[in-house]
């Protein structure tokens, strides 16, 4: 009887002392589970490769001939009067640069490239003398008073297209863009100042909102919501918290925390999906990182079933989501657009920018681990088909003109079916193409390869991996974790096949380390100074968090650490007490 009552007091002493190793329950995603395995065709491409291509081919300024350079300089010098960089939203587009007008360049792309190329470590601040970073700051509206980032440097261009002051999404999205960009590039000068402001303009816009994001847009200057013709964008709701969470990270004010979270309750309590062109994820993100640093309990899952399932009310941006479906002989699955128009419609760009948010989200709810992998698989195999070179010319608009892209800068988007009544695309699906022709009389072909839709490939750059095994990619979950503490290397990895897979992890560093993983709380191999091999199970992802060799990893209620440093965050049905 002693010896029983000693064995049940140690137990209890071990369970006190160290984490539980009970895998975490993954969590599906209903249009995810619907996504195959195993993609097909499949190809991976090396996106960190294609990132650098992208960065030197379209910031060459010495390029001569049709539609080259893609870049120019604006010396109007609006707001903070300084110089800015013009880059075209799409190939030869006859609204901007030189020819056009040199004051019309859009944050998402300028911003975007840069973002991109911070990622796969190109240093922006010093290339060819010049400092592009410290150029972005252009956009910061303060002749207009909205004191914010916009998506243009002035009103004089906004009817030209990319929204000013009258598209929500547009107005916010570049202040998620800098905030990004300034975790690349610290301590450029007046940056700090700039997000200081940022911070203070979306605290009030949240603080006046009062948890109603019912409007089209919003006045910074004038701070009061506003409606026209563009459907409401409550999901402006989920960007607001991004900054604003970010912001507290940088600057430590409990008031930008509370906005946050006013911000997440204002689109929780959403009674439906209002996904609108590019935050819901963004929302799950927030969401997730909240419940684990700060005790909230929002419904990751609603928000993650709201982006991939889309909006489906009438008075919404009806039926932006996720594509879920194999168009022809190629599977498109995973990528972002419009799921419904002309049987659908998918675009580079928000495909690439969803990666960002919802990557990192499994560090911080790790029971979307396997969901999310087996997502990011299907994204990135469909994603390659929007480059001329990596669909076959049969199904994509411009094969004759395809070599000034360079296989760097790829089509706007992929539909299930062509809209230009093209009588050698009838039929064929799915075609590669994009709207650039529609803007504008007297716009080029050639415009429907996007300078805009390719920027942020630096995002895909800075996460995947290829491992030893096809099909098995290593996903870098701190690459776009922005704002947060030097955390521990995470990598998710997820396991198409029926079959364990053994997966190299190569390691190149000379401290020794151990390969923990977060969804068992076990350690797969330790003291490890070389390349190593671990085992997936089958349809299963792992969450290798790399700690130092010998390190004790104590749980204290959701978090897992290793000292004060956190490593992972238990599941809500794990949390001890």
């Amino acid at each position: 009887m002693i010896r029983y009552t000693l064995l049940f007091a140690i137990t209890l002493l071990l369970a006190a002392c160290g984490p539980r190793h009970t895998p975490v329950p993954q969590q599906s995603v209903a249009r995810i589970a619907a996504m195959p395995d195993r993609p097909e065709p499949y190809k991976m491409l090396n996106w960190y490769e294609k990132a650098h291509n992208f960065d030197q081919y379209v910031f060459n300024r010495t390029l001569q001939g049709p539609h080259l350079p893609f870049i120019w300089i604006d010396s109007a010098r609006h707001n903070l009067h300084q110089t800015a960089f013009g880059m075209f939203t799409v190939i030869g587009d006859v609204r901007q640069g030189p020819r056009g007008n040199a004051e019309f360049h859009e944050a998402l792309n300028t911003m975007g490239a840069i973002l991109g190329a911070g990622l796969v470590g190109i240093d922006k601040t010093k290339q060819d003398g010049t400092n592009y970073v410290r150029m972005l700051q252009a956009y910061f509206n303060n002749d207009n008073g909205w004191n914010i980032m916009m998506n243009n440097t002035n009103p004089a261009v906004a009817m030209l297209g990319g929204g000013y002051g009258r598209d929500w999404w547009y107005d916010v999205f570049p202040n998620v863009l800098y905030y990004a960009v300034c975790d690349q590039f610290p301590n450029v000068p007046r940056a700090d100042s700039l997000q200081h402001i940022i911070a203070e303009q979306f605290y009030k816009a949240d603080s006046v909102l009062h948890g109603n994001y019912d409007y089209s847009y919003f006045d910074y200057a004038k701070m009061t919501g506003m409606r026209n013709h563009i459907p409401y964008q409550q999901d402006a709701a989920a960007g607001h918290a991004y900054v604003l969470y970010c912001a507290y990270q940088k600057f430590g004010d409990p008031r930008y925390l509370a906005g946050a979270k006013s911000a997440m309750d204002a689109l929780v309590k959403l009674p439906e999906s209002r996904f609108y062109e590019i935050f819901m994820p963004f929302g799950a993100y927030v969401a997730a990182r909240l419940n684990a640093e700060h005790g909230t309990q929002y419904d990751v899952g609603k928000i993650l079933d709201w982006t991939f399932d889309g909006c489906t009310a009438d008075n919404g941006r009806k039926g932006w989501g996720v594509v879920a479906e194999r168009w022809g002989n190629y599977d498109v699955h995973g990528l972002q657009g419009n799921i419904i128009d002309g049987g659908g419609y998918a675009f580079l760009m928000n495909s690439f920018a969803m990666a960002w948010p919802l990557v990192p989200l499994t560090k911080y709810d790790s029971r979307y681990a396997t969901a999310i992998g087996k997502w990011m698989l299907n994204t990135a195999n469909a994603a390659r088909l929007c480059y001329p070179y990596e669909i076959d010319d049969a199904h994509q608009w411009l094969p004759g003109q395809k070599d000034i892209s360079k296989n760097v800068i790829a089509y706007e988007g992929i539909r299930k079916a062509d809209d230009y009544g093209n009588e050698r695309l009838k039929g064929v699906q799915p075609v590669a193409l994009g709207d650039g022709p529609k803007w504008i009389k007297g716009q080029p072909e050639v415009s429907m390869l996007s300078l805009y839709s390719s920027a942020q490939v630096g995002i895909y750059g800075a996460i995947i991996r290829k491992t030893n095994v096809d099909g098995i990619l290593q996903l870098d979950c701190n690459a776009t974790d922005f704002y947060q503490q030097e955390g521990y290397p995470t990598y998710l990895y997820y396991n198409p096949y029926d079959s364990a897979k053994d997966v190299v992890f190569y390691y190149d560093k000379r401290e020794a380390v151990d390969l923990y993983d977060a969804l068992t709380q076990q350690v797969l191999a330790a003291n490890i100074q070389a390349d190593q091999t671990f085992a997936i199970p089958p349809k299963a992802a792992r969450l290798i968090v790399v700690l130092p060799a010998g390190s004790k990893v104590q749980q204290e209620g959701s978090v897992y650490s290793v000292g004060k440093q956190p490593v992972a965050y238990a599941a809500p049905d794990l949390q001890q007490p």
